[in-house]
């Protein structure tokens, strides 16, 4: 390769230079404001040059429910002129301004609990978790299950969406590590519990149906080492209640008990002839 020279960096482009003029137009900036009222305009912030002699001032927002928003008001002037003129004026959020959430895809917004009675949820047709019911599945219950009744659907659900699915089970409110099962005794889990129902195929060892009506998990899938106070073989220790005796009286002997008292009057002696003079 022949000797082409020492290899030169492009000069980087010129920071715009702060125009004085413009920047020292604060006032004709803030008429520039002219939708609100000018109480909702408050203290200038700075003035930053976006490029020869074009300068933006940003002035305070005191609109409510509009905290951290600026008021961007960009101001200009020709070549050899100090007069001033506005380019625009804009609302712009700040750094610690309350802003909306992200536009995102209504496939992205949907989650659980969103479909409502009456509401349509169209499934893709390359939806990941599910696969053509034709094809032979990997699960060997369901095709035992399909082979028996001879029918089938037209798609099922792939590898990838059980795999979803039971993830999403057990780090849920139905798994292990929910409050009401780490709550619950360390021997009362749903795979020792009589109203346990399993699911059928791959997910039968990891995962069933609470069929305990008082337990709150009923009706839901649960996974075989969640738990709750409500298993089937919770024994809670009663106490004896006491016996009561029937009333002994005791009334075979009399019991003879001497009682003297010292405020006892003593007795008189009747008196015969007043006795007799009475009569």
């Amino acid at each position: 390769m022949g000797n082409n020279g020492p290899v030169t960096r492009p000069a980087s482009a010129r920071a715009a230079r702060l125009d004085q003029v413009c920047a020292a137009a604060v006032e004709v900036a803030r008429a520039g404001i002219t939708e609100v009222d000018p109480a909702d305009v408050g203290d200038h912030l700075q003035a930053v040059a976006e490029g020869d002699r074009l300068v933006t001032h940003y002035f305070e927002c005191r609109l409510a429910g509009y905290r951290g928003w600026r008021w961007a008001v960009t101001v200009t002037r020709v070549a050899r002129s100090r007069t001033v003129t506005i380019c625009e004026t804009v609302l712009l959020p700040g750094a610690d301004a309350l802003l909306a959430p992200g536009w995102l895809p209504w496939q992205e917004r949907l989650k659980p609990g969103d479909l409502g009675p009456g509401d349509l949820l169209p499934t893709p047709t390359d939806d990941e978790r599910l696969q053509p019911g034709y094809l032979l599945s990997d699960d060997p219950a369901v095709e035992e299950t399909a082979w028996e009744l001879g029918f089938g659907r037209t798609r099922v659900m792939s590898r990838e969406g059980r795999m979803e699915a039971a993830q999403r089970w057990y780090d849920g409110d139905h798994g292990p590590a929910a409050p009401i099962s780490t709550a619950a005794p360390a021997a009362a889990r749903c795979g020792t519990c009589g109203f346990y129902l399993p699911l059928a195929g791959a997910l039968r060892q990891s995962f069933g149906a609470c069929g305990n009506f008082y337990a709150p998990d009923d009706g839901r899938v649960v996974s075989a080492d969640h738990g709750c106070g409500a298993h089937s073989e919770t024994m809670v220790e009663t106490t004896e209640p006491v016996v009561e005796l029937p009333t002994v009286y005791d009334d075979s002997a009399v019991e003879t008990v001497a009682v003297t008292s010292e405020a006892d009057p003593a007795p008189q002696t009747a008196d015969p002839a007043g006795t007799a003079a009475d009569a």
